[in-house]
């Protein structure tokens, strides 16, 4: 089942975020202020830059039928735990910056838990049994990171491939660490540029001899707000790198 319980989507003022949260309730936005994120593991991650005194509204979108909860602790999720295999594709470098909304502030997020799950080059999720694949026991591609003192979380993946009916797209999970009285949970999705999506899938490994069948705009789960959930992308020395900017009203 969907849940898109979603916020305003916009560009406000610390003033106006503060008064949104106060009736809406738990809601999640984008980081505030500028933190840099550096290079590590020879992976080379974007920076971020994010005006200061604003915060960007994002909206929840469902978490689909292929989230498996693993539990797999690990920055570089390209690999097959079970085989050992690395999944082919074009790098990317993905970044989090997560930040909470405190009564004055956007802060950095420490000891959050992000989740990220998507398809390889073919369309393909692991550890699920799908009418079209079967790929039980095997873990690629996923993975959970912690957020750092900074509220940053890292991950060397691959440039998602594409299925039929759906946009491209990288899936998302945050749970901020439990506290005496509760902790929370959001869950959404990533996408990509339409005119990115083309230029990498146009090489191998991906499927360049069959056409993507769905642009963003026609994916009906992108229609609900998916074009504030554009991962801005460029390229590196050795793939493409994107900062996600995030953060969620403090419980």
């Amino acid at each position: 089942m969907e849940n898109d319980d979603l916020p305003i989507g916009q560009l406000l003022t610390r003033r106006e975020a503060l008064s949104a949260l106060a009736v809406t309730g738990l809601a999640f936005l984008a980081g505030c202020g500028s933190r840099k994120s550096g290079s590590a593991d020879s992976v080379a991650y974007a920076a971020a830059r994010v005006p200061q005194g604003t915060c960007v509204a994002r909206p929840q979108q469902t978490e689909g039928p292929y989230f498996v909860d693993e539990k797999l602790n690990r920055s570089d999720i390209r690999t097959d735990p079970t085989t050992g295999e690395v999944k082919p594709g074009a790098l990317l470098a993905l970044t989090f910056n997560v930040s909470t909304l405190t009564a004055n502030s956007c802060a950095p997020l420490a000891n959050a838990t992000v989740d990220v799950w998507h398809c390889d080059a073919e369309g393909v999720y692991s550890d699920v049994d799908d009418p079209g694949f079967n790929t039980r026991g095997h873990r690629f591609l996923r993975g959970y990171q912690v957020t750092d003192a900074n509220g940053v979380a890292r991950f060397a993946t691959i440039y998602p491939g594409w299925y039929s009916g759906r946009a491209v797209h990288i899936h998302f999970k945050i749970r901020s660490a439990m506290t005496a009285t509760r902790g929370s949970e959001f869950t959404s999705q990533i996408y990509f540029d339409d005119a990115m999506n083309d230029r990498v899938h146009s090489n191998p490994p991906y499927r360049a001899e069959d056409r993507r069948s769905m642009r963003n705009a026609e994916d009906g789960i992108f229609r609900r707000n998916g074009s504030q959930l554009i991962l801005p992308v460029s390229s590196t020395v050795n793939g493409y790198a994107g900062t996600f900017n995030i953060a969620l009203k403090s419980a």
